[in-house]
Protein backbone atom coordinates (compact mmCIF):
# COMPACT_ATOMS: atom_id res chain seq x y z
CA UNK A 1 0.00 0.00 0.00
CA UNK A 2 1.43 3.45 -0.51
CA UNK A 3 2.06 6.05 1.83
CA UNK A 4 -0.48 7.94 0.40
CA UNK A 5 -3.29 5.81 0.89
CA UNK A 6 -1.69 4.66 4.47
CA UNK A 7 -2.59 8.57 5.28
CA UNK A 8 -6.10 8.37 4.25
CA UNK A 9 -7.25 5.35 5.93
CA UNK A 10 -6.57 7.06 9.06
CA UNK A 11 -9.23 9.45 8.73
CA UNK A 12 -11.54 8.56 6.46
CA UNK A 13 -12.67 5.34 3.97
CA UNK A 14 -10.09 3.97 2.32
CA UNK A 15 -10.13 5.40 -1.57
CA UNK A 16 -9.49 3.75 -4.57
CA UNK A 17 -6.08 3.76 -6.03
CA UNK A 18 -6.00 7.84 -7.34
CA UNK A 19 -3.32 8.59 -5.58
CA UNK A 20 -0.77 6.22 -7.17
CA UNK A 21 1.92 6.90 -9.60
CA UNK A 22 0.84 6.97 -13.01
CA UNK A 23 2.96 4.22 -13.84
CA UNK A 24 4.73 2.73 -16.58
CA UNK A 25 2.29 1.77 -18.29
CA UNK A 26 -1.30 2.65 -18.21
CA UNK A 27 -4.79 1.85 -19.96
CA UNK A 28 -7.78 3.63 -20.39
CA UNK A 29 -11.14 2.46 -21.05
CA UNK A 30 -14.49 3.91 -21.16
CA UNK A 31 -17.33 2.02 -21.86
CA UNK A 32 -21.17 2.49 -21.51
CA UNK A 33 -24.06 -0.11 -19.79
CA UNK A 34 -26.03 -2.22 -22.51
CA UNK A 35 -29.44 -2.16 -22.63
CA UNK A 36 -31.84 -3.97 -19.85
CA UNK A 37 -32.02 -4.60 -16.12
CA UNK A 38 -29.69 -7.67 -16.71
CA UNK A 39 -26.56 -5.50 -17.75
CA UNK A 40 -27.61 -3.41 -14.83
CA UNK A 41 -27.53 -6.29 -12.24
CA UNK A 42 -24.36 -7.43 -13.83
CA UNK A 43 -22.28 -3.86 -13.28
CA UNK A 44 -22.98 -3.68 -9.70
CA UNK A 45 -21.91 -7.34 -9.37
CA UNK A 46 -18.80 -6.30 -11.31
CA UNK A 47 -18.30 -3.68 -8.05
CA UNK A 48 -18.44 -6.24 -5.64
CA UNK A 49 -15.57 -7.94 -7.89
CA UNK A 50 -13.61 -5.20 -8.94
CA UNK A 51 -10.80 -5.57 -5.83
CA UNK A 52 -10.84 -8.81 -5.99
CA UNK A 53 -9.73 -9.13 -9.75
CA UNK A 54 -7.19 -6.62 -9.28
CA UNK A 55 -5.88 -8.90 -6.47
CA UNK A 56 -5.92 -11.88 -7.95
CA UNK A 57 -4.24 -10.54 -11.24
CA UNK A 58 -1.46 -8.59 -9.13
CA UNK A 59 -0.61 -11.69 -6.95
CA UNK A 60 0.56 -13.21 -10.28
CA UNK A 61 3.74 -11.17 -10.51
CA UNK A 62 4.53 -9.54 -7.80
CA UNK A 63 6.65 -6.39 -7.57
CA UNK A 64 4.03 -5.32 -10.93
CA UNK A 65 2.41 -2.42 -8.95
CA UNK A 66 -1.01 -3.04 -10.73
CA UNK A 67 -3.58 -0.51 -9.42
CA UNK A 68 -7.09 -0.35 -10.35
CA UNK A 69 -9.47 2.63 -10.40
CA UNK A 70 -13.42 2.31 -11.58
CA UNK A 71 -15.13 5.56 -12.16
CA UNK A 72 -19.04 6.03 -12.45
CA UNK A 73 -20.69 8.89 -14.66
CA UNK A 74 -23.74 10.90 -13.97
CA UNK A 75 -26.13 9.29 -16.06
CA UNK A 76 -24.82 5.47 -14.98
CA UNK A 77 -25.17 6.51 -11.59
CA UNK A 78 -28.77 7.97 -11.88
CA UNK A 79 -29.61 4.63 -13.83
CA UNK A 80 -28.02 2.18 -11.26
CA UNK A 81 -28.70 3.69 -7.81
CA UNK A 82 -30.86 7.06 -8.31
CA UNK A 83 -30.91 9.55 -5.17
CA UNK A 84 -29.15 9.94 -2.71
CA UNK A 85 -25.66 10.47 -5.36
CA UNK A 86 -22.50 12.82 -4.96
CA UNK A 87 -22.97 16.19 -4.43
CA UNK A 88 -20.77 17.50 -7.48
CA UNK A 89 -21.36 14.73 -10.01
CA UNK A 90 -22.81 15.72 -13.51
CA UNK A 91 -21.89 15.07 -17.21
CA UNK A 92 -19.29 16.67 -18.11
CA UNK A 93 -19.79 20.44 -19.75
CA UNK A 94 -19.23 21.06 -23.08
CA UNK A 95 -16.44 24.09 -23.71
CA UNK A 96 -16.69 26.60 -26.71
CA UNK A 97 -14.19 29.18 -26.90
CA UNK A 98 -13.26 31.35 -29.58
CA UNK A 99 -11.00 29.01 -31.34
CA UNK A 100 -11.10 25.55 -29.20
CA UNK A 101 -13.73 23.82 -27.93
CA UNK A 102 -13.96 21.03 -25.40
CA UNK A 103 -16.61 18.29 -26.30
CA UNK A 104 -18.73 16.47 -23.62
CA UNK A 105 -18.94 12.82 -24.33
CA UNK A 106 -20.80 10.03 -23.74
CA UNK A 107 -19.50 7.51 -20.90
CA UNK A 108 -20.97 5.32 -17.79
CA UNK A 109 -18.11 3.34 -16.25
CA UNK A 110 -14.09 4.39 -16.34
CA UNK A 111 -11.23 1.68 -16.02
CA UNK A 112 -7.97 2.89 -15.63
CA UNK A 113 -5.21 0.37 -14.86
CA UNK A 114 -2.02 1.61 -14.39
CA UNK A 115 1.46 -1.30 -13.82
CA UNK A 116 4.96 -1.31 -14.43
CA UNK A 117 4.54 -3.54 -17.56
CA UNK A 118 1.85 -3.24 -19.84
CA UNK A 119 1.09 -7.30 -19.49
CA UNK A 120 -0.36 -6.48 -16.02
CA UNK A 121 -2.97 -4.10 -17.63
CA UNK A 122 -3.80 -6.38 -20.85
CA UNK A 123 -4.48 -9.35 -18.16
CA UNK A 124 -6.72 -7.29 -15.90
CA UNK A 125 -8.66 -5.83 -18.48
CA UNK A 126 -8.98 -9.08 -20.18
CA UNK A 127 -10.44 -10.32 -16.94
CA UNK A 128 -12.61 -7.43 -16.05
CA UNK A 129 -14.22 -7.29 -19.86
CA UNK A 130 -15.09 -11.15 -19.17
CA UNK A 131 -16.76 -10.50 -15.65
CA UNK A 132 -18.75 -7.41 -17.66
CA UNK A 133 -19.34 -9.37 -20.73
CA UNK A 134 -22.29 -8.40 -22.75
CA UNK A 135 -24.09 -6.02 -19.84
CA UNK A 136 -21.47 -2.98 -21.26
CA UNK A 137 -20.51 -1.84 -24.97
CA UNK A 138 -17.31 0.29 -25.58
CA UNK A 139 -16.99 3.61 -26.04
CA UNK A 140 -13.24 4.67 -25.93
CA UNK A 141 -9.97 2.51 -25.00
CA UNK A 142 -6.49 4.10 -24.98
CA UNK A 143 -2.83 2.64 -23.82
CA UNK A 144 -0.43 4.71 -22.42
CA UNK A 145 3.04 4.30 -21.96
CA UNK A 146 5.83 6.16 -19.50
CA UNK A 147 7.99 8.31 -22.34
CA UNK A 148 11.36 8.41 -21.12
CA UNK A 149 11.75 10.85 -18.01
CA UNK A 150 7.67 11.23 -17.76
CA UNK A 151 7.77 12.93 -20.62
CA UNK A 152 4.43 14.20 -22.50
CA UNK A 153 4.25 13.39 -26.36
CA UNK A 154 5.37 17.47 -27.11
CA UNK A 155 8.88 16.39 -25.33
CA UNK A 156 7.93 18.31 -21.92
CA UNK A 157 7.91 16.61 -18.54
CA UNK A 158 4.26 15.94 -17.20
CA UNK A 159 2.75 16.32 -14.08
CA UNK A 160 5.89 18.07 -11.99
CA UNK A 161 3.53 20.40 -9.83
CA UNK A 162 1.28 17.36 -8.85
CA UNK A 163 1.02 16.90 -4.86
CA UNK A 164 2.44 14.14 -3.20
CA UNK A 165 1.37 12.24 0.12
CA UNK A 166 -0.71 14.28 2.46
CA UNK A 167 -0.88 16.90 0.47
CA UNK A 168 -2.14 14.55 -2.57
CA UNK A 169 -4.81 12.93 -0.67
CA UNK A 170 -6.01 16.19 0.57
CA UNK A 171 -6.32 17.64 -3.08
CA UNK A 172 -8.53 14.33 -4.31
CA UNK A 173 -10.22 12.52 -1.66
CA UNK A 174 -13.68 13.48 -0.44
CA UNK A 175 -14.21 14.81 3.64
CA UNK A 176 -17.11 15.29 5.28
CA UNK A 177 -18.15 17.79 3.15
CA UNK A 178 -20.33 15.11 1.47
CA UNK A 179 -21.64 12.43 4.20
CA UNK A 180 -21.80 9.03 2.95
CA UNK A 181 -19.29 9.54 0.43
CA UNK A 182 -16.06 10.33 2.02
CA UNK A 183 -13.13 8.76 0.45
CA UNK A 184 -14.18 9.24 -2.63
CA UNK A 185 -13.18 11.16 -5.50
CA UNK A 186 -14.02 12.94 -8.98
CA UNK A 187 -11.93 12.05 -12.47
CA UNK A 188 -12.23 13.91 -15.39
CA UNK A 189 -10.69 12.33 -18.60
CA UNK A 190 -9.72 13.64 -22.01
CA UNK A 191 -8.12 12.26 -24.98
CA UNK A 192 -5.95 15.43 -26.96
CA UNK A 193 -4.48 14.74 -30.17
CA UNK A 194 -1.76 16.86 -31.16
CA UNK A 195 -0.54 18.40 -34.67
CA UNK A 196 3.00 17.01 -34.42
CA UNK A 197 4.38 18.06 -37.62
CA UNK A 198 3.26 22.04 -36.77
CA UNK A 199 4.55 21.11 -33.04
CA UNK A 200 7.91 20.74 -34.47
CA UNK A 201 8.10 22.99 -36.49
CA UNK A 202 8.42 25.33 -33.64
CA UNK A 203 12.25 26.18 -32.22
CA UNK A 204 12.83 24.91 -28.57
CA UNK A 205 12.70 28.40 -27.44
CA UNK A 206 9.63 28.88 -28.98
CA UNK A 207 7.99 25.07 -27.37
CA UNK A 208 9.59 26.56 -23.98
CA UNK A 209 7.24 29.83 -24.11
CA UNK A 210 4.00 27.57 -25.05
CA UNK A 211 4.60 25.52 -21.63
CA UNK A 212 6.03 28.28 -19.66
CA UNK A 213 8.37 26.17 -18.23
CA UNK A 214 12.10 24.55 -19.81
CA UNK A 215 12.67 21.52 -22.05
CA UNK A 216 15.33 19.84 -21.02
CA UNK A 217 15.99 20.50 -17.41
CA UNK A 218 12.20 21.04 -16.65
CA UNK A 219 12.60 24.40 -15.00
CA UNK A 220 9.53 26.95 -14.65
CA UNK A 221 10.06 30.21 -16.22
CA UNK A 222 9.97 33.19 -14.12
CA UNK A 223 6.54 35.00 -13.26
CA UNK A 224 7.97 38.07 -15.33
CA UNK A 225 9.08 36.37 -18.29
CA UNK A 226 6.55 33.41 -18.32
CA UNK A 227 4.01 34.37 -21.27
CA UNK A 228 -0.02 35.17 -19.74
CA UNK A 229 -1.12 32.37 -22.76
CA UNK A 230 1.51 29.43 -21.22
CA UNK A 231 0.47 26.16 -20.47
CA UNK A 232 1.43 26.34 -16.93
CA UNK A 233 0.42 30.00 -16.42
CA UNK A 234 -3.41 29.39 -16.87
CA UNK A 235 -3.39 26.25 -15.11
CA UNK A 236 -2.87 28.41 -11.58
CA UNK A 237 -6.29 28.49 -9.60
CA UNK A 238 -6.14 30.12 -6.42
CA UNK A 239 -8.61 31.19 -3.70
CA UNK A 240 -9.95 34.02 -2.71
CA UNK A 241 -7.16 34.05 0.28
CA UNK A 242 -4.30 33.66 -2.27
CA UNK A 243 -3.89 29.79 -2.03
CA UNK A 244 -3.15 27.88 -5.17
CA UNK A 245 -5.67 24.54 -5.81
CA UNK A 246 -4.35 21.31 -6.51
CA UNK A 247 -5.30 18.41 -8.83
CA UNK A 248 -3.63 14.92 -9.32
CA UNK A 249 -2.79 14.35 -13.10
CA UNK A 250 -2.13 11.26 -14.34
CA UNK A 251 -1.40 11.85 -17.79
CA UNK A 252 0.27 9.08 -20.38
CA UNK A 253 1.20 9.77 -24.02
CA UNK A 254 -0.43 7.22 -26.32
CA UNK A 255 0.56 6.66 -30.17
CA UNK A 256 0.35 4.73 -33.39
CA UNK A 257 3.29 6.00 -36.02
CA UNK A 258 2.05 4.01 -38.42
CA UNK A 259 -1.12 6.28 -38.60
CA UNK A 260 0.16 9.28 -37.51
CA UNK A 261 -1.89 9.64 -33.99
CA UNK A 262 0.20 11.33 -31.84
CA UNK A 263 -1.89 12.04 -28.21
CA UNK A 264 -2.07 12.83 -24.73
CA UNK A 265 -4.59 10.91 -22.39
CA UNK A 266 -5.21 13.55 -19.59
CA UNK A 267 -7.01 11.98 -16.87
CA UNK A 268 -6.43 14.18 -13.50
CA UNK A 269 -8.43 13.56 -10.17
CA UNK A 270 -9.74 16.27 -7.39
CA UNK A 271 -11.99 16.03 -4.71
CA UNK A 272 -14.33 18.51 -6.34
CA UNK A 273 -13.98 18.50 -10.22
CA UNK A 274 -14.71 22.30 -10.15
CA UNK A 275 -10.96 22.95 -9.86
CA UNK A 276 -10.34 20.81 -13.04
CA UNK A 277 -13.08 22.49 -14.70
CA UNK A 278 -12.03 25.67 -14.17
CA UNK A 279 -8.39 25.20 -15.24
CA UNK A 280 -10.13 23.85 -18.38
CA UNK A 281 -12.16 26.97 -18.98
CA UNK A 282 -8.89 29.21 -18.16
CA UNK A 283 -7.54 27.20 -21.45
CA UNK A 284 -10.04 26.71 -23.61
CA UNK A 285 -11.91 30.05 -22.69
CA UNK A 286 -8.86 32.11 -21.50
CA UNK A 287 -8.09 34.00 -18.72
CA UNK A 288 -9.35 36.84 -19.44
CA UNK A 289 -11.46 35.09 -22.26
CA UNK A 290 -9.57 34.97 -25.62
CA UNK A 291 -6.39 34.46 -23.54
CA UNK A 292 -6.29 30.84 -24.42
CA UNK A 293 -4.24 27.88 -23.81
CA UNK A 294 -1.74 28.56 -26.58
CA UNK A 295 -1.11 24.55 -26.70
CA UNK A 296 -4.25 24.16 -28.14
CA UNK A 297 -2.95 25.46 -31.31
CA UNK A 298 -1.03 22.19 -31.14
CA UNK A 299 -3.88 20.30 -29.66
CA UNK A 300 -7.21 19.17 -30.07
CA UNK A 301 -9.57 17.23 -27.45
CA UNK A 302 -11.57 15.00 -28.59
CA UNK A 303 -13.26 13.16 -25.58
CA UNK A 304 -14.48 14.71 -22.36
CA UNK A 305 -16.43 12.93 -19.60
CA UNK A 306 -16.74 13.08 -15.73
CA UNK A 307 -16.98 10.66 -12.87
CA UNK A 308 -17.31 9.80 -9.33
CA UNK A 309 -14.74 7.51 -8.04
CA UNK A 310 -15.91 5.80 -4.74
CA UNK A 311 -14.08 4.33 -1.92
CA UNK A 312 -12.84 1.31 -1.89
CA UNK A 313 -15.88 0.23 0.69
CA UNK A 314 -18.70 2.18 -1.14
CA UNK A 315 -17.66 0.46 -4.79
CA UNK A 316 -18.34 -2.80 -2.90
CA UNK A 317 -21.59 -1.71 -1.17
CA UNK A 318 -22.97 -0.78 -4.48
CA UNK A 319 -23.10 -4.28 -5.53
CA UNK A 320 -26.35 -4.23 -3.43
CA UNK A 321 -27.30 -1.23 -4.57
CA UNK A 322 -27.41 2.25 -3.46
CA UNK A 323 -26.44 1.66 0.39
CA UNK A 324 -28.05 5.16 1.69
CA UNK A 325 -31.83 4.30 0.19
CA UNK A 326 -33.47 4.20 3.48
CA UNK A 327 -36.48 5.10 5.51
CA UNK A 328 -34.58 8.54 6.68
CA UNK A 329 -36.59 10.96 3.90
CA UNK A 330 -34.70 14.35 5.11
CA UNK A 331 -31.60 12.66 4.90
CA UNK A 332 -32.47 11.37 1.49
CA UNK A 333 -33.96 14.64 0.82
CA UNK A 334 -30.82 16.61 1.29
CA UNK A 335 -28.77 14.76 -0.82
CA UNK A 336 -31.00 14.77 -3.27
CA UNK A 337 -31.48 18.65 -2.90
CA UNK A 338 -27.26 18.89 -2.93
CA UNK A 339 -27.24 17.05 -6.02
CA UNK A 340 -29.57 18.99 -7.73
CA UNK A 341 -27.97 22.39 -6.79
CA UNK A 342 -24.67 20.71 -8.22
CA UNK A 343 -26.31 19.49 -11.67
CA UNK A 344 -27.69 23.36 -11.90
CA UNK A 345 -24.33 25.06 -12.03
CA UNK A 346 -20.32 24.45 -12.05
CA UNK A 347 -19.03 22.61 -8.85
CA UNK A 348 -17.16 25.02 -6.58
CA UNK A 349 -13.49 24.40 -6.28
CA UNK A 350 -13.37 23.70 -2.77
CA UNK A 351 -10.00 25.31 -0.64
CA UNK A 352 -9.04 23.54 2.48
CA UNK A 353 -11.38 20.75 3.83
CA UNK A 354 -12.04 22.51 6.80
CA UNK A 355 -13.12 25.77 5.22
CA UNK A 356 -16.04 24.51 3.17
CA UNK A 357 -17.08 25.27 -0.35
CA UNK A 358 -16.26 28.44 -2.01
CA UNK A 359 -18.07 30.00 -4.56
CA UNK A 360 -16.52 30.04 -8.30
CA UNK A 361 -16.17 34.23 -7.72
CA UNK A 362 -14.41 34.17 -5.06
CA UNK A 363 -11.54 32.66 -6.76
CA UNK A 364 -8.72 34.92 -7.15
CA UNK A 365 -8.60 36.82 -10.27
CA UNK A 366 -10.87 33.98 -11.84
CA UNK A 367 -14.41 34.53 -14.32
CA UNK A 368 -17.55 33.17 -13.23
CA UNK A 369 -17.70 29.81 -14.78
CA UNK A 370 -21.58 29.48 -15.30
CA UNK A 371 -21.39 32.40 -17.68
CA UNK A 372 -18.71 30.80 -19.57
CA UNK A 373 -19.33 26.90 -19.90
CA UNK A 374 -22.58 25.60 -22.48
CA UNK A 375 -24.74 23.29 -21.44
CA UNK A 376 -23.51 19.81 -21.77
CA UNK A 377 -24.13 17.68 -25.04
CA UNK A 378 -23.49 13.66 -25.18
CA UNK A 379 -21.68 13.73 -28.89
Amino acid sequence: MSDALMIATDSSPQPQAVAESPGVAAYFIVLNIAPGAQAEEAVRSFFGNAAGLRRSVGQRLLGRELSLVVGIGSDAWDRLFGAPRPAALHPFKELNGEKHRAPSTPGDLLLHIRARTEDMCFELATQIMLALGNSVEPVDEVHGFRYFDARSMVGFVDGTENPEGAEAIDATVIGNEDPGFEGGSYVIVQKYLHDMQAWNKLSTEEQERVIGRSKHDDIEMADDVKPANSHIALNVVEDEDGNELAILRSNMPFASPSRGEFGTYFIAYASDPGVTELMLTNMFIGRPPGNYDRLLDFSSAVTGTLFFVPSQALLEELAAGNPFQTGDTETASSAVDASALASASASAPASAKSSGTLSIGSLKGQPQLDSLLTPSRNT
